[in-house]
């Protein structure tokens, strides 16, 4: 399975009818219909426009659930959605109204993937069609839907696969593009066939409860058990919290924050190898988490870090999620791989690259759609250039964590090994010993966590020492 079918050029919706009065009818269809046309249409993030949507619309408790998972999920199996629309229908998706197919991918979410009746989401779908694009289309959507209620998920997502094709099978089973499950089983090292590559494929299929840190110095994972949240989990500074983590007093004054447990625990490594005295750096640091437990644990040992963000309105983030951290942490807008620092003064150094995320699609529903194999070449350059400038950075004995949240070879493995050509003046630390929460990590002398396994963001890390 390549991917979502590509619809053409998104449609002008300025034109759309005022949906203020029509969202009274049913607000939480109408929010999930308007944050999904703005996610495949206009490029917004799931996460991002369904929090604010459910906001505006005044959704709250069991309301605003509805609407999460009706936003995160539909967006969550877009690909495989548009297959069966297509098998559905006896058309191509780019010749239906852009529109249309968002309805009809809502509608089968709530069809195949929720405990919702059959006549509730057949119904409302082919009102929302009414309300939203015109009475011309409820047919074909009444039509469309009501076969697809004929099959299960199951068996819709057997009928698309093909036995002579067992990675394009896992793709379209575990609802993966074909580049992804590829890159996924390869990492692993097992065959498409093999019951952890479906394991570790429907692992980003869960979406993961929040999980505080609890920033040291500043709070504790008992103060914050204390406040109503979840002990355990695979980093020593998490608890896990049901709700909004807004309602908690140290979430809002940043001496804890949401972050997951990877990203923690790559912080925690770098702050417990062996290193000389000086200041620590982040080189990537936007939109801040990492460098606010960065910051906490440098604080701890006696010392400060400079946190580097090339956007400005990121470097706002970071200052933001730093506030709390005393000493206050010093947060510059520069490019990383034009420092604005000397060369050679940091103790510890943090290079947590873009990279195409494919580590955190738990969290991001769409982006496995949204994302192509040429975007990990594309990014392929930038990412050696800013290890080579976090070398660079590092004194003598210094350390530097590469870091991302991919286990893609090529984002990963690769990028260091080409660094590590290059350089006479760096060697690898092992960076499994720093980690002993969690086991079955270590990947040669490096650490790859994983969602199925670890409970946890895929983030990669590599530890290397500049000699």
């Amino acid at each position: 399975m390549p991917g979502a079918p590509d619809r053409g050029p998104a449609p002008d919706r300025r034109a759309a009818p005022d949906r203020r009065a029509e969202s009274r009818r049913d607000p939480v269809r109408t929010t999930a219909f308007r944050a999904i046309t703005a996610v495949t249409g206009d490029g917004a993030y799931a996460n991002l426009i369904g929090s604010e949507l459910i906001a505006d619309a005044g959704l709250t408790g069991r309301d605003a659930a509805l609407a999460t998972e009706l936003i995160n999920g539909t967006c969550r199996g877009l690909g495989s959605y548009e297959l069966i629309i297509e098998e559905a229908s006896g058309r191509p998706v780019d010749q239906l109204d852009p529109d249309v197919v968002d309805l009809l991918c809502l509608g089968a979410h709530q069809l195949l993937a929720m405990r919702i009746p059959s006549h509730a989401a057949i119904s409302t779908s082919v009102d929302l069609a009414r309300e939203h694009i015109g009475h011309r289309v409820t047919g074909l959507v009444n039509a469309v839907l009501r076969k697809i209620d004929q099959r299960s998920l199951d068996q819709w997502l057997e009928t698309l696969s093909s036995k002579e094709d067992p990675l394009g099978a896992l793709a379209v089973r575990t609802q993966h593009p074909r580049w992804i499950a590829e890159a996924v089983t390869e990492r692993l090292g097992v065959g498409p066939d093999e019951p952890e590559a479906t394991e570790a494929l429907l692992a980003d299929n869960r979406a993961p409860a929040p999980v505080l840190v609890a920033r040291p110095g500043l709070v504790t994972v008992e103060e914050l058990v204390a406040a109503g949240a979840e002990p355990g989990g695979p980093s020593p500074l998490q608890a896990t919290w049901h709700g909004n983590p807004g309602d908690l007093a140290a979430v809002r004054d940043g001496r804890a924050g949401v972050q997951d447990p990877g990203s923690q625990l790559v912080a925690l490594a770098l702050a417990r190898a062996t290193a000389p005295d000086g200041p620590w750096l982040d080189l990537c640091a936007g939109p801040g988490g990492k460098a606010a437990l960065l910051a906490a644990l440098a604080a701890e040992q006696g010392t400060r870090l400079l946190a580097a963000e090339r956007a400005p309105h990121r470097a706002r983030l970071v200052a933001q999620a730093v506030r709390a951290i005393t000493p206050r942490p010093v947060v510059v807008t520069a490019d990383g791989t034009r420092p604005a620092w000397q060369p050679a003064s940091m103790a510890r150094v943090l290079a947590d690259v873009p990279c195409s995320g494919l580590g955190a699609l738990r969290r991001r529903p769409e982006s496995r759609w949204r994302h192509q194999p040429e975007d990990v070449t594309e990014l392929a350059p930038l990412q050696r250039a800013l290890l080579h400038s976090a070398l660079d950075a590092v004194r003598p004995g210094g350390v530097v964590a590469y870091v991302t949240c991919s286990p893609h070879r090529a984002e990963t493995v690769e990028v260091v090994a080409d660094v590590l050509a290059m350089r006479a003046d760096v060697s690898v630390e092992p960076a499994a010993p720093l980690l002993p929460e969690v086991e079955d990590a270590a990947d040669g002398e490096f650490v790859q966590l994983w969602p199925h396994r670890h409970s946890t963001d895929g983030m990669f890390l590599a530890l290397l020492r500049r000699t």
